[in-house]
C-alpha cells in the first residue's frame, strides 16, 4: 500500500483524478511546515505545491521515498537533501506554457497601451472634460517593431516568442548574466538589457537567478522599457524596481509574483499605486485548462514512480 499525502490541496483548485489500486490517499487543505512532519510521518509519497519541504523536515520524514512537487518551481524543496537519501523529487512540465505566456503578453500589451493610466483617466473624468473628441494622456507605443527580451527559452519562452512575432515584434534572449561565452541565438546580457523595448522572465528561481534584476540591471535597461515578471518574485529587486517606475527609468512593470505570497497589505508593490505598475496575484498559470494538465500529469509522475520508472525528475 503506498500512503500519498497531499500537503496543500487547496492550492490545486480542480479535481485530481484517482490513483491506482494500492493507494492510501489523504490530502489536508494547507500545511504549516510545523505540521508536516505528523502529517507525513507514514507517507511514502508527499505532494506539495508550496509547502517548503527544507533539510530538516525531510529527515524527519523516514518513510518518504518520493516528493511530487504540483507545480513546475521547486526551490521550496532541498534537492541535495533528497539526493543524499534517494528521495525521487517529480515536477510538473509544459502543462502552462501557453497559459503563462499568454498572461505575460497581457501585462505587455497592456502597459505598452498604457490601459491601466487611461482606465484611471477615463474614471476621474478626465475624458468626459476633454475639449475634443479623445484624451490625451499617457504615452501609447506600437508593439510591431519593437524589441521583446525573454530571460529562458524554455517552453513558455519560446510560447511568447512566437506569440510576439505574430505581433511584428523582434525577439531575443538573453544570455546567462555573467557567462563569458554567448551561445547561439541568445545575447550578451548587458547588451540585452540596453536594447529590449520589453523584457520578459522566464527561468527558475535559485542561487543563480535570485536578484537577477537589481538597481545596476534596471538602470541599465533602456529608458522606458517594460519589465514582466510571471516566474518568481525574488528574481527581482522590489525596493529598486519602484524607484525606477517612480524616477521615469522604466515605462512600466507587470508582475504576477511577488517575494512573499500571499505578500502583506503593505507590500512596496501593492502600495505603489502607480498607473504603470499592474500586479496580478499569481493566476498566469491558472486558466482551467491549465490546471486539469497540472493534475494529470501530477498524478501521472506518481503512478511512474510506483512502476518503478520515475519521470520529469529533478534528483
Amino acid at each position: 500500500m503506498t500512503s500519498i499525502v497531499f500537503l496543500d490541496r487547496d492550492s490545486l483548485p480542480v479535481p485530481v483524478p484517482a490513483f491506482g489500486p494500492g493507494c492510501q490517499y489523504t490530502e489536508y487543505p494547507s500545511s504549516a511546515p510545523e505540521q508536516v512532519p505528523e502529517r507525513g510521518a507514514h507517507a511514502e509519497v508527499l505532494i506539495t505545491n508550496k509547502v517548503p519541504l527544507d533539510r530538516n523536515l525531510l529527515l524527519s520524514l523516514p518513510a518518504l521515498k518520493m516528493v511530487a512537487v504540483a507545480a513546475t518551481g521547486v526551490n521550496h524543496v532541498d534537492l541535495a537533501t533528497c539526493r543524499e537519501r534517494g528521495i525521487v523529487v517529480s515536477n510538473i512540465r509544459h502543462y502552462g506554457d501557453d497559459t503563462v505566456a499568454e498572461h505575460a503578453f497581457m501585462l505587455m500589451l497592456a502597459l505598452m497601451k498604457n490601459l491601466p493610466a487611461y482606465q484611471r483617466d477615463v474614471a476621474a473624468g478626465l475624458w468626459s472634460n476633454a475639449s475634443q473628441f479623445c484624451h490625451f494622456g499617457a504615452p501609447i507605443r506600437d508593439l510591431a517593431g519593437a524589441t521583446l527580451g525573454i530571460v529562458g527559452a524554455g517552453g513558455i519562452g519560446q510560447s511568447l516568442a512566437a506569440k510576439a512575432r505574430a505581433f511584428g515584434m523582434h525577439v531575443q534572449f538573453a544570455e546567462r548574466k555573467g557567462a563569458s561565452v554567448v551561445r547561439p541565438g541568445h545575447v550578451a546580457f548587458d547588451a540585452f538589457l540596453a536594447t529590449s523595448d520589453v523584457i520578459s522572465l522566464h527561468c527558475p528561481l535559485n542561487p543563480q537567478t535570485r536578484g537577477m534584476i537589481g538597481e545596476r540591471e534596471l538602470m541599465a535597461m533602456k529608458p522606458g522599457a517594460i519589465l514582466v515578471n510571471t516566474a518568481r518574485g525574488g528574481l527581482v529587486d522590489e525596493i529598486a524596481l519602484i524607484a525606477a517606475l517612480k524616477y521615469g527609468q522604466l515605462g512600466g512593470a507587470g508582475f504576477d509574483v511577488l517575494s512573499t505570497e500571499p505578500p502583506p497589505a503593505d507590500h512596496p508593490l501593492l502600495k505603489a499605486r502607480l498607473p504603470h505598475l499592474i500586479v496580478t496575484p499569481h493566476i498566469g498559470w491558472a486558466s482551467r485548462e491549465a490546471m486539469a494538465r497540472l493534475a494529470e500529469q501530477l498524478v501521472n509522475n506518481i503512478e511512474a514512480y510506483r512502476c518503478g520508472s520515475p519521470v520529469n525528475c529533478m534528483t
